[in-house]
């Protein structure tokens, strides 16, 4: 039995980011308001000095005064509805074979946690860490994540996820596509780069890694445009 830990974004969820068509998803339902949309710019001007370019990944504004428990539920109804039908069919199937086999599979994401906790539903997976959005009470606050796993931060949530499982991160299994990932995979036994960016394919070939590319065409995110 090994942990394995998957990504999301880019990984399980192919181009636009699940966080990104769940912002669409709440605007197509009428809930996001003036309050959300001020609020987002304003994180954006007042955080880019310190985010910069990561900003936007920062930046959870949208989600301010809005209900946990609403957010919750629009969350699974997203996942149910927009989210599962969009999955990239060979990396769930690959999700699938671990649990087959009776691996602990894990979600680790950037992604808000009532994103991660749906799909991890919906999926029948057992584990997720994601970003913990900052909030007061019973509501989300225009403050930057508490936590936001990126990068080398992946590692940190990787033990945490070793740790609760009883599993050594030492004989993990890894899931990623982006560069950043490359972090998480140079501390697991196995790493395997989905459809990966331009760097991560360049680093995976330099260092073994397992590459899945689409079935049909043979070619990877980066090669077919992926935002």
């Amino acid at each position: 039995m090994r942990l394995v830990l998957f990504d999301i974004d880019g990984t399980l969820v192919p181009g636009s980011s699940s966080e990104a068509r769940f912002a669409r998803y709440l605007w197509d339902r009428g809930a996001l308001g003036l309050r959300q949309l001020l609020a987002f710019a304003w994180f954006c001007l007042r955080y880019f000095p310190r985010y910069g370019r990561h900003v936007m990944q920062k930046n959870k504004a949208y989600l301010s005064g809005r209900s946990k428990a609403d957010i919750a539920v629009l969350a699974r109804d997203f996942v149910d509805e927009r989210l599962m039908p969009a999955l990239y069919a060979p990396a769930v199937e690959r999700l699938r074979a671990h649990q087959a086999a009776g691996d602990r599979v894990a979600l680790l994401s950037g992604t808000p946690q009532f994103i991660a906790d749906a799909l991890a539903v919906a999926l029948g997976v057992e584990y997720s860490h994601a970003s913990l959005c900052a909030s007061k009470a019973s509501r989300y606050t225009g403050a930057p994540p508490v936590r936001h796993p990126y990068g080398p931060t992946k590692i940190d949530a990787a033990q945490a996820l070793a740790k609760e499982t009883d599993l050594p991160l030492a004989t993990a299994v890894a899931f990623g596509d982006s560069i950043t990932d490359a972090y998480l995979f140079r501390v697991v036994e196995e790493a395997v780069a989905v459809q990966p960016d331009k760097r991560l394919s360049e680093e995976a070939q330099g260092a073994g890694w397992e590459v899945l590319l689409d079935r049909m065409t043979g070619t990877s995110s980066q090669d077919r445009g992926k935002t």
